[in-house]
Protein backbone atom coordinates (compact mmCIF):
# COMPACT_ATOMS: atom_id res chain seq x y z
CA UNK A 1 0.00 0.00 0.00
CA UNK A 2 1.61 3.38 -0.91
CA UNK A 3 0.33 6.79 0.56
CA UNK A 4 0.58 9.37 -1.91
CA UNK A 5 1.88 13.34 -0.41
CA UNK A 6 -1.33 14.56 -0.27
CA UNK A 7 -2.84 11.47 1.78
CA UNK A 8 0.28 12.28 4.17
CA UNK A 9 -0.79 16.09 4.65
CA UNK A 10 -4.48 15.01 5.07
CA UNK A 11 -3.62 12.51 7.94
CA UNK A 12 -1.02 15.17 9.19
CA UNK A 13 -3.73 17.89 9.21
CA UNK A 14 -6.72 15.27 10.90
CA UNK A 15 -3.81 14.75 13.26
CA UNK A 16 -3.03 18.39 14.23
CA UNK A 17 -6.84 19.18 14.54
CA UNK A 18 -7.75 16.55 16.66
CA UNK A 19 -4.54 17.63 18.84
CA UNK A 20 -6.18 21.52 18.82
CA UNK A 21 -9.89 20.28 19.91
CA UNK A 22 -8.20 18.17 22.65
CA UNK A 23 -6.43 20.66 24.15
CA UNK A 24 -9.07 22.82 23.77
CA UNK A 25 -11.46 20.52 25.38
CA UNK A 26 -8.45 20.81 28.58
CA UNK A 27 -8.42 24.21 28.82
CA UNK A 28 -12.63 24.24 29.43
CA UNK A 29 -12.35 22.40 32.15
CA UNK A 30 -9.82 24.41 33.78
CA UNK A 31 -12.01 27.27 33.13
CA UNK A 32 -14.80 25.44 35.11
CA UNK A 33 -12.81 24.59 37.85
CA UNK A 34 -11.15 28.23 37.85
CA UNK A 35 -15.21 29.37 38.70
CA UNK A 36 -16.21 26.33 40.74
CA UNK A 37 -13.06 27.80 43.07
CA UNK A 38 -14.11 31.32 42.68
CA UNK A 39 -17.63 30.13 43.46
CA UNK A 40 -16.72 28.12 46.56
CA UNK A 41 -14.63 31.52 47.57
CA UNK A 42 -17.05 34.31 46.86
CA UNK A 43 -20.11 32.21 47.74
CA UNK A 44 -22.12 32.35 44.44
CA UNK A 45 -23.76 29.19 43.01
CA UNK A 46 -22.87 28.28 39.49
CA UNK A 47 -25.90 27.04 37.63
CA UNK A 48 -25.94 24.97 34.93
CA UNK A 49 -22.27 23.59 36.22
CA UNK A 50 -20.73 24.32 32.65
CA UNK A 51 -18.87 27.14 31.18
CA UNK A 52 -20.01 28.09 27.36
CA UNK A 53 -17.20 29.68 24.74
CA UNK A 54 -18.26 33.12 24.20
CA UNK A 55 -15.07 35.26 22.32
CA UNK A 56 -12.01 33.67 20.98
CA UNK A 57 -8.71 35.50 19.33
CA UNK A 58 -5.21 35.59 19.40
CA UNK A 59 -3.09 37.22 21.96
CA UNK A 60 0.46 37.40 23.95
CA UNK A 61 1.24 36.27 27.33
CA UNK A 62 3.99 37.88 29.64
CA UNK A 63 6.83 36.26 27.44
CA UNK A 64 5.71 37.84 24.20
CA UNK A 65 4.80 34.32 22.96
CA UNK A 66 1.32 34.12 20.71
CA UNK A 67 -1.67 32.07 23.08
CA UNK A 68 -5.04 31.64 22.26
CA UNK A 69 -7.01 33.71 23.58
CA UNK A 70 -10.48 32.57 24.71
CA UNK A 71 -13.50 34.12 27.37
CA UNK A 72 -15.94 31.84 28.60
CA UNK A 73 -19.67 32.34 29.54
CA UNK A 74 -21.48 31.13 32.51
CA UNK A 75 -24.55 31.44 34.82
CA UNK A 76 -24.56 32.12 38.42
CA UNK A 77 -26.65 33.21 41.30
CA UNK A 78 -26.05 35.08 44.97
CA UNK A 79 -29.64 34.13 46.16
CA UNK A 80 -30.83 31.22 44.30
CA UNK A 81 -33.18 33.49 42.00
CA UNK A 82 -31.83 35.71 40.27
CA UNK A 83 -29.72 34.32 37.50
CA UNK A 84 -26.43 36.16 36.37
CA UNK A 85 -23.80 36.21 33.65
CA UNK A 86 -20.06 35.80 34.76
CA UNK A 87 -17.01 35.40 32.78
CA UNK A 88 -13.79 33.44 32.81
CA UNK A 89 -10.67 34.61 30.42
CA UNK A 90 -8.13 32.41 29.60
CA UNK A 91 -4.85 32.69 27.92
CA UNK A 92 -4.02 29.42 26.71
CA UNK A 93 -3.87 27.40 29.72
CA UNK A 94 -3.21 30.33 32.28
CA UNK A 95 -6.26 31.91 33.88
CA UNK A 96 -6.19 35.20 33.38
CA UNK A 97 -9.62 36.31 35.60
CA UNK A 98 -13.30 35.38 36.68
CA UNK A 99 -15.68 38.01 36.20
CA UNK A 100 -18.30 38.31 38.53
CA UNK A 101 -20.71 41.77 40.13
CA UNK A 102 -21.37 42.09 43.57
CA UNK A 103 -24.14 40.87 45.26
CA UNK A 104 -27.10 42.84 45.42
CA UNK A 105 -27.53 44.35 49.43
CA UNK A 106 -30.24 43.31 51.12
CA UNK A 107 -32.20 46.36 52.57
CA UNK A 108 -34.33 45.51 55.66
Amino acid sequence: MYFTLGDVVALFALAMLCLHFLGALRVRELALQAVIRASERDDFQLLDQSVHIQRLSMSRDSAKRWRIWRQYRFDYSYDGVERRQGFVIMLGKQLQSVVVSEPTPTLH
